[in-house]
């Protein structure tokens, strides 16, 4: 029997408190008791949000989300601009094509970091581009975008900024409202450290605007169904009920934590794991790292045989690459209920696996290297 280590982006590992919300005898979703849970959800979910706003919930992937936020705003031959760094960027651009919208692209070589003044060029250029969409951690490469620099960007025109924070959530420093960001999408599988299942939207005023116009054929995605809800503290239709409970289990866990802390805990695991990588020789991949994801170059012959072996034979398990970068990158996670611990085996394992496939290494030298910054908290 192998005991298992869960180092990838998303799903990532869910507290016991967490989990056993989930075995609990359901709720009945049209009661007093769940509207109570709902409500406390809903709050909880502002702060992470860090928004004054309404945050909605949906029985949905963080895809399903994000096609909330093409269908509820826009309407036919509506032109918007993409700023895609990576696979999560791509797919803004494969939503709002698969409806017929007009997409004009900012977007940047894979590994490479969206620029905000490219945006700005597009924005001047289209001058009636309804919104922009891009990634805040883009974990297919591992790099985290700039977004208060491009929330500020957007502010000054009529388009409204879309954000997919669906990795980076709770993980690393976001700010909502501060950052002028007007639409965020996330998902429950990643920072709140819970299973997929549960996808969450909110809106500013600016945003809300063009939901009044938008033609886009929509029914179950249409947000302004879940707002109606909202006010009654219920859902549109019938929502994951167990995910929900346990997902106020979830944030209570955060508040007890702290959200500032939480951005702190990542970035010490990411120097950790960085340190770790580096002194195994390899590469960091990513123009800019993010703190919910390491993202390291492996040698082709070698990339596919990593992450198998180390699942396999060792019980961990990480991401490889996507795409093109599928065999040439591997990717570790130290977002959520992933601790310091966790990272430490996952980096003893890759040194072993990195060994029998005949890559030379000083065995325990990343080890070391990310203790290093472990023991300077």
């Amino acid at each position: 029997m192998i005991k298992h280590y869960l180092l990838t982006p998303g799903p990532t590992p869910i507290p016991p408190e967490v989990a056993l919300k989930e075995a609990l005898p359901i709720l009945h979703h049209r009661t007093s008791e769940f509207a109570s849970v709902y409500k406390d959800v809903a709050e909880g979910l502002r702060c992470v949000f860090q928004t004054k706003n309404e945050v909605y919930m949906l029985a949905a992937s963080g895809t399903g989300a994000m096609e909330m936020a093409v269908v509820s705003l826009l309407s036919p031959g509506d032109e918007i601009v993409v700023a895609s760094c990576g696979n999560f960027g791509d797919r803004w651009a494969k939503i709002a094509e698969g409806y017929g919208i007009k997409v004009i692209s900012a977007s940047v070589e894979w590994g490479k970091v969206v620029k905000p003044l490219e945006i700005e060029k597009a924005l001047r250029a289209n001058p009636n581009v309804k919104a922009v969409y891009t990634t805040f951690t883009e974990t297919s490469t591992g790099v985290a975008n700039d977004i208060k620099t491009i929330g500020e960007i957007v502010a000054k025109t009529n388009a409204v900024l879309i954000v997919d924070a669906i990795s980076g959530l709770v993980g690393q420093e976001f700010k909502t409202d501060e950052w002028k960001v007007d639409v965020v999408v996330s998902g429950s599988q990643k920072g709140f450290m819970l299973a997929p299942g549960l996808a969450f939207i909110t809106l500013s005023d600016k945003a809300w605007k063009l939901t009044e116009s938008s033609r886009l054929p929509k029914f179950y995605f249409d947000i302004r169904k879940y707002k109606k809800s909202y006010a009654t503290n219920e859902t549109p239709f019938t929502p994951p009920v167990t995910l929900i409970v346990a997902l106020q289990e979830s944030l209570k866990l955060i508040k007890e934590r702290g959200l500032e802390n939480m951005w702190n805990d990542n970035k010490l695991l990411a120097k950790a794991a960085r340190s770790g990588i580096k002194a195994l020789g390899l590469e960091l991949f990513g123009e800019a790292p993010c703190e919910v994801v390491t993202s390291a170059s492996v040698p082709v012959e070698i990339g596919g045989k990593i992450v198998k072996i180390l699942r396999e034979k060792y019980g961990v398990s990480i991401a490889g690459g996507q795409g093109d970068l599928k065999g040439k990158i591997i990717r570790f996670a130290h977002m959520g209920y992933i601790g310091k611990a966790d990272l430490l085996v996952g980096l003893a394992c890759l040194e072993m696996v990195l060994s029998e496939l005949g890559v030379k290494i000083e065995k325990g030298k990343a080890v070391a290297a990310a203790e290093e910054e472990l023991l300077k908290a």
